[in-house]
């Protein structure tokens, strides 16, 4: 048992430095070259918060794992060697929090402050606008922690009168399973409503600000997710549907080039003209209003010129250009085609096993549990694989309506392209869902994850704090959740096959 927990531990200590290399390597790739040789501290905080949601993942299933290390024990505390997966849990989303509402706003603030100030004026005005927020969240939440910071746990209180143990076992049977010449109330389900009663506890502080950053957390997961998790099987397959079937000529490149140009300048002129509004100190509603405008339209534009550039492949490679071109529209359909099979079995199961009451089958947990049969680690990792999943989603959610919807702010990640302002806006997004993703998955894979430190937190004392327990106790996440994804299906399967068409002259709002 020792050797197990001992294990355990090397590979949680690999798993953490594999993690880091991993963000380093996606800071390095993806950054701007603008921005190389500067912004240390917005990439630090890039690096260490890619870390944090990454690690907070893969948690759950070293909770599992964590748990089977003493599923031998006769009871829970006789095996002292495990990891102290609750503290953890606890340490990684107080970080979490600090970063998403404290740490990454004045990265951003101070990263996106006027050049030409100094860096100390830049510092103070981050600090200014963090500060403001700090002292807000803090009042906010000693109020709310102080008013309804307590959890109500419903009991049943159950009593029996003492008798001579028996000396035979033959007089149990289904009509009278207790101790006793009369028929005794020995399961809880079978005890009357009268015997129910409320236990009231206040939670700790660390578990409530996790609790409230998990509601925030869910309604973006709700939205996102619901939404992304059919537009990103979905986006891929029909990507594939509205691929260039063939080279086209140069005359039609020329032509096709030429619009663009012309946008292009159109754009420059619009992104200048914003530029002098913001020297001068005049950033409205509408000023922020047409710099959103001009970052959708830009977005499109680069869409434009690559699409442009895989029907008209140049250079002497051309001919194996065209050639991967394809392949990797082929690609995008087998990923799209395994996608939809996960998305679907998602939706299935929170359907059959969340919304159904009492469930029809546990589904996917009993997937899982056959696969940890198996082999040891392979059912862990396919419930690593299923969390990750969602958080893909959330963020090709977050692209899509972004594109649509005015009060989202774009920030799309780009190979070797991406502003450290974008990195640290969808790190924030990615740190704030992940601990919606570990409550959804400790909710719909309860019976998987049972009896581990995430389902205490996150299946008992979250479900009955009081204020917020009734968004759980009718599904209202969940329920949106499938919402969102069944009118996302209904419209890619209504428009997702055409291609979009050119959004015309560009012009900003007077």
């Amino acid at each position: 048992m020792g050797d197990f927990n001992l294990a355990l531990l090397i590979v949680a200590i690999v798993v953490c430095v594999v993690v880091l290399l991993v963000s380093v390597y996606l800071l390095v790739n993806y950054q701007h070259p603008d921005d190389k040789n500067q912004a240390y501290f917005p990439k630090f905080v890039v690096v260490f918060g890619i870390s944090v949601a990454a690690i907070s993942i893969l948690m759950l299933p070293a909770d599992v794992a964590n748990r089977q290390a003493c599923r031998h024990a006769i009871y829970n505390g006789a095996c002292n060697l495990t990891l102290p997966m609750k503290d953890l849990w606890l340490a990684v989303y107080i970080v979490d929090a600090i970063l998403v509402f404290f740490v990454i706003p004045f990265a951003m603030f101070f990263y996106e402050g006027d050049q030409d100030k100094s860096v100390g004026q830049r510092v103070k005005s981050a600090l200014l606008w963090v500060g403001t927020t700090a002292v807000v969240c803090a009042l906010l939440l000693g109020v709310l922690y102080g008013l309804v910071g307590k959890v109500d746990f419903t009991v049943r209180h159950l009593s029996s009168s003492a008798t001579t143990f028996p000396s035979s076992f033959t007089d149990f049977t289904s009509t009278q399973p207790c101790i006793g010449s009369s028929n005794h109330q020995c399961s809880a389900y079978s005890a009357s409503a009268s015997s129910e009663k409320t236990w009231t506890m206040r939670t700790t502080f660390p578990e409530y600000v996790v609790a409230l950053a998990t509601i925030v957390g869910s309604v973006l997961f709700s939205i996102f997710g619901g939404v992304g998790i059919a537009c990103l099987p979905l986006g891929l397959i029909f990507s594939f549907v509205r691929r260039p079937k063939a080279v086209i000529t140069r005359s039609q490149y020329i032509k096709e080039a030429t619009e663009l140009g012309k946008k292009a300048r159109e754009l420059k002129k619009a992104a200048d003209a914003l530029h002098q509004e913001e020297r001068s100190g005049s950033k409205g509603r509408k000023w922020r209003k047409n710099v959103k405008a001009v970052e959708k339209e830009l977005l499109l534009l680069e869409e434009d010129v690559n699409a442009l550039e895989e029907m008209y492949p140049q250079g002497e490679k051309a001919e194996a250009t065209w050639a991967f071109t394809v392949l990797g529209y082929f690609l995008k359909l087998v990923l799209g085609v395994i996608g939809l099979i996960v998305s679907v079995a998602w939706i299935a199961h929170i359907i059959i096993y969340l919304l159904i009451d009492p469930p029809l089958s546990s589904f996917l947990n009993e997937v899982f549990i056959k696969l940890d049969d198996v082999w040891g680690l392979l059912g862990t990792a396919a419930f690593a694989f299923f969390c990750f999943y969602l958080l893909l989603a959330v963020i090709a959610g977050a692209m899509m309506l972004g594109l649509r919807l005015v009060f989202i702010t774009i920030h799309p990640m780009k190979w070797g392209a991406t502003l450290m302002n974008s990195f640290l806006f969808n790190v924030g997004l990615i740190l704030l869902c992940s601990i919606s993703v570990i409550q959804f998955c400790a909710t719909a894979f309860a019976y998987y994850a049972q009896a581990t430190a995430a389902q205490e937190i996150f299946g008992h004392t979250l479900q009955s704090l009081r204020g917020i327990k009734y968004l759980y106790k009718y599904n209202v996440f969940q329920i949106a959740f499938v919402v969102l994804a069944g009118l996302t299906f209904v419209y890619y399967a209504a428009f997702g096959w055409r291609k979009r068409k050119p959004t015309g002259r560009f012009q900003l709002s007077s």
